[in-house]
């Protein structure tokens, strides 16, 4: 069985739009497709509402078939601070999701797709997911279907935004991607769009997609089926 390719980008803003950009082309080349990690807010001042270019570049891929993912809030974790929604309780993160939501919502970026900063989500914030209306919550090494109550297992090969981005662990996500790729599994790649600024990085995600296309991974995004699709399959 041929393993599934799922690539996501993160911290996607005017300051890594280029980056990005690049990338992406680089990815439709291989006729990959991307899953967009999206967060209102990040470092800084930086809001996305008022980020005409990254909207528009962000509603023109999911036109094309890439997956918009809510990826928080405003909260950027620190050395001192964790993950956003690692630790919050059902309300606060209630709240929070609800006013995330009705920014994408604006923006025309409206996903029912949610994946924690950094992968780790509490709890409290999992409830508040689905009463917000939530349908899939990515972990870091698992994908929670929010309706049905189903998990898949599989881990996130990433690069930045809590994952390491030295040469030795680029080496390391190469040839742990290939093995994903040959045992047919699922392999899940995550990169920030800071470390595609950087050529060590960058070039580590890529030669970690050409191995897993070599190795006959087909591409895809993360996404939920409704109950009507799945049960016509």
């Amino acid at each position: 069985m041929n393993a599934e390719l799922i690539v996501s980008v993160s911290g996607i803003r005017d300051a890594t739009l280029a980056d990005a950009i690049e990338f992406a082309e680089e990815m439709d080349r291989r006729a990959v497709r991307l899953s967009l990690l999206v967060a209102p807010r990040l470092k800084g001042r930086y809001r996305l509402i008022d980020d005409p270019a990254t909207q528009s570049w962000l509603r023109g891929r999911r036109a094309r078939g890439d997956a918009i993912v809510l990826h928080g809030y405003d909260q950027a974790a620190t050395k001192r601070r964790r993950a956003e929604f690692a630790t919050l309780p059902k309300h606060e993160a209630r709240l929070r999701l609800m006013a995330a939501d009705r920014v994408l919502e604006q923006a025309q970026l409206r996903t029912r797709l949610f994946a924690a900063p950094r992968w780790d989500i509490s709890a409290g914030a999992l409830q508040a997911l689905s009463q917000v209306g939530f349908r899939l919550a990515l972990g870091l090494t698992s994908i929670l279907d929010l309706d049905r109550d189903t998990v898949q297992k599989a881990r996130v090969y990433g690069i930045g935004e809590g994952f390491r981005a030295e040469p030795w662990w680029c080496r390391a996500l190469v040839l742990g991607a290939a093995r994903t790729a040959r045992r047919g599994g699922l392999l899940r790649l995550a990169v920030s769009g800071a470390q595609l600024g950087r050529s060590g990085p960058r070039q580590a995600i890529v030669d970690a997609v050409d191995l897993a296309l070599f190795h006959g991974a087909v591409s895809e995004v993360y996404r939920w089926e409704p109950y009507s699709l799945t049960r016509a399959a």
